[in-house]
């Protein structure tokens, strides 16, 4: 359909359109002037992001799910309790008597009157903000503006509220947390004290530090004990004439200073005097007995030589015991060390625990105790100067916009149904052939369009019944 055939139309049926729109205008004029009039009232709410909270330090968090959440405790049944309550709206006789007329007395009253200040709130946030608009309609304009106020009050002490009821239930299970630490500390500080007094430790750092030095003090006194019985060992496997003690004895060398002068004398004897002269035979007498006395002290050196070989054993033995009692005791001292360490740092470690639960006890106490919050009211609802409902006008524009759809909606549907040939070009469509030209037009005898029957393609040789239209 072209535009100058849907302009024809509307022309056509005019008054159809007209009537459509005449109804609507008049219902919304009606409507307007006749509905009782409602007012309404409008606060505001900031929710703060910029400042960190003053106990924890931690920044609010103010998303878009933050923000509805908020809104949906303002709707709570939990903060309409509150504004039925702080309103006293349960005294009200005439609310009491609509609820039992309602419901027959059943239910909750206080819940029925936060079910039926809800359908006059709400609650939207502006755009791109953090402000919230807490509206409420009513028929009186002070009432509006109370409900509105006592919602938003309300809502920041819910807020409030929710935000320290936490921090309370925290701090009771804290302080039971906080007794069972305490006890904890002091049975392992105890335990501590016991085991010190048992041992008798004072410093047992410094006990370990000279029982571990004394140590080392007897074992280099082993190893040099063991370096002399070796050396003892060696001298006595060696013992004899010619060992080295023996030649380092002053008597010895001292008597085989006189056996080699009397072998040299024998010597110049011999090749002076024969073999059986008495002064060969008393020369020969006397190297044997300085023989035998060497041969002697070389025996007696060798017993000395033993003699300190068994000394040195035996020092080296005492030693030895003296080592392996020592190592025992420092041995048994890191013990002792060791446990006292574990239960030093059983202390240390309930000291901490004691020390973290009771620094929380105290976040939580001034969490419990706090009276602020990131909400502010940024607008106060004051009861409004005119009534937000009915608008005429409003009401009206509504009535000429929907009407125009409406009655246009109206005209095609008819003329579909009760089709008309308007136009050359409704002609041409009806016989499906081009037009060639116009008649004159001549005054039509009647105004009315004759109605026909609409055929979409009609046969080339079909007669034609045309109404009386001057072309």
């Amino acid at each position: 359909m072209k535009f100058s055939q849907f302009l024809s139309i509307l022309r056509a049926r005019w008054m159809i359109l007209a009537g459509v729109l005449a109804v609507l205008v008049s219902i919304a004029l009606t409507a307007g002037f006749a509905l009782p009039k409602k007012y309404t009232a409008t606060g505001s709410v900031l929710i703060d992001s910029r400042s960190p909270d003053p106990i924890n330090g931690t920044m609010a968090v103010t998303t878009g799910n933050y923000l509805s959440t908020q809104m949906d405790i303002i709707r709570s049944e939990r903060v309409g309790l509150k504004v039925v309550r702080a309103l006293r709206m349960t005294e009200n006789g005439d609310l009491r008597a609509r609820w039992r007329e309602s419901t027959n007395g059943e239910g909750i009253f206080e819940n029925w009157i936060v079910a039926l200040l809800a359908d006059g709130l709400e609650v939207k946030p502006t755009r791109d903000s953090n402000v919230i608009n807490v509206s409420y309609t009513g028929a009186d304009p002070a009432f509006a503006s109370t409900l509105a106020n006592a919602f938003i009050n309300n809502y920041i002490e819910t807020s409030l509220e929710l935000r320290v009821e936490p921090a309370r239930q925290f701090g009771t299970m804290f302080q039971t947390q906080l007794k069972q630490a305490r006890e904890k500390l002091d049975e392992s500080q105890r335990k501590l004290s016991a085991y010190q007094q048992d041992k008798g430790i004072v410093a047992t750092d410094e006990r370990l530090d000279v029982e571990t030095a004394r140590l080392g003090e007897l074992s280099a006194q082993v190893v040099g004990l063991q370096a002399q019985t070796a050396d003892a060992e060696s001298r006595r496997a060696r013992a004899g004439i010619n060992s080295p003690d023996s030649m380092g004895n002053g008597v010895i060398m001292a008597l085989k200073g006189d056996l080699a002068r009397q072998e040299a004398r024998l010597q110049e004897a011999s090749s002076r005097l024969g073999e059986g002269h008495p002064q060969i035979t008393e020369l020969r007498a006397g190297i044997a007995e300085l023989k035998a006395r060497i041969q002697a002290e070389s025996g007696n050196v060798g017993l000395s030589s033993n003699v300190g070989l068994q000394i040195s054993q035996q020092r080296e033995a005492q030693a030895r015991a003296a080592l392996e009692a020592q190592r025992s005791k420092v041995l048994k001292l890191k013990a002792i060390r060791d446990e006292a360490q574990l239960m030093v740092k059983d202390v240390e470690s309930a000291q901490r625990a004691f020390d973290s639960i009771q620094a929380r006890i105290s976040q939580t106490s001034l969490e419990g105790q706090s009276n602020q919050t990131n909400v502010s009211i940024l607008k106060v609802a004051t009861p409004p100067t005119g009534h937000s409902s009915p608008r005429p006008l409003l009401y009206t524009l509504q009535a000429i916009f929907v009407g125009l759809f409406l009655g246009i909606g109206l005209v095609l549907m008819i003329e579909l149904k009760h089709r008309r040939i308007r136009g050359d070009q409704d002609l041409a469509d009806l016989v499906n052939a081009d037009l060639i030209g116009h008649m004159p037009s001549a005054k039509p005898k009647a105004s009315r369009a004759l109605p026909i029957q609409f055929a979409p393609k009609l046969p080339s040789t079909a007669m034609l019944r045309l109404p009386a239209t001057g072309k």
